[in-house]
């Protein structure tokens, strides 16, 4: 087993442990969909970390061209 293979796991952590931390955020437009104010999933937040609407607002919103 070389370095690498001993970095994965704890990579894994650090990712998840930033993930977490994400998902208790509270600044604004970071974890509340603006249009339904539900909070955005967690795996939406950490592909596009700017996100302001949950995915199914946002396709609504591309949906209508607004």
């Amino acid at each position: 087993m070389d370095d690498a293979d001993r970095a994965g796991p704890l990579v894994e952590a650090y990712r998840a442990d930033g993930l977490k931390k994400l998902a208790r955020s509270t600044l604004p437009g970071t974890a509340e969909c603006v249009s339904c104010g539900e909070m955005i999933d967690i795996a939406r937040r950490a592909a596009h970390p700017g996100a302001r609407r949950c995915l199914s607002c946002q396709m609504r919103h591309e949906k209508s061209g607004t």
